[in-house]
């Protein structure tokens, strides 16, 4: 579980291609010892277990392994080298929950359609496939690259969401841009009531 408060920007050191899925090293200011193996570390808002670590001079250098069937839904299998990944580590018992529930189970890509300055921060327009559509709401909850995010209109497939300097300093939000992609997690409350919903109409 975790909260959608990016705690790094990390930089994927290497992606190994293997049968059914693949292996991706991601280098982090994390220290080693708090990121043992066995350790669940959101990747740009998807979940991945530790299955290596290495201490490093700037922090540590981790592996963890994607199956096939997160990199045909998550925006993960289009990574590159060097390029700039949001991190979470798990939440402890005890610690602030200073976003919103998520569970790193992605549910899907947006793509980014609008990017425009609306006064110190920026606002952005992202378009989803239909059958999540419904589970945005305006002043719902949304992750979005693992940042917990409230969503300001909906009109259809659109939604629109606001960054402030300090998010677009600290995430991969600060370079995002028209027709990029990233996963989202809608919000863990809204998938359980339409799933209700659908449920009780049965």
């Amino acid at each position: 579980m975790f909260t959608g408060i990016v705690t790094d920007m990390g930089r994927v050191a290497a992606i190994e291609r293997r049968a059914g899925g693949a292996r991706l090293a991601i280098r982090s200011a994390y220290r080693a010892e708090t990121i043992g193996v066995g350790a669940s570390v959101a990747c740009a808002g998807v979940c991945l277990t530790v299955v290596e670590v290495e201490a490093t001079a700037g922090g540590s250098r981790f592996a963890a392994d994607v199956s096939g069937e997160t990199l045909s839904c998550t925006t993960l299998g289009a990574l590159t080298q060097d390029q700039a990944i949001n991190l979470e580590r798990a939440l402890r018992a005890g610690d602030e929950i200073g976003g919103h529930f998520v569970q790193g189970h992605v549910d899907g890509a947006a793509t980014v359609t609008a990017r425009e300055a609306d006064g110190d921060s920026v606002r952005f327009t992202l378009r989803v496939a239909a059958p999540l559509a419904r589970f945005i709401a305006p002043k719902g909850s949304v992750a979005l690259d693992g940042a917990a995010l409230t969503v300001n209109e909906v009109e259809g497939r659109d939604f629109g969401v606001n960054i402030i300097p300090h998010t677009a300093a600290v995430t991969t939000w600060g370079a995002r841009g028209v027709g990029d992609r990233v996963n989202i997690e809608v919000d863990l409350v809204a998938r359980y009531l339409a799933r209700l919903g659908e449920a009780g109409r049965g």
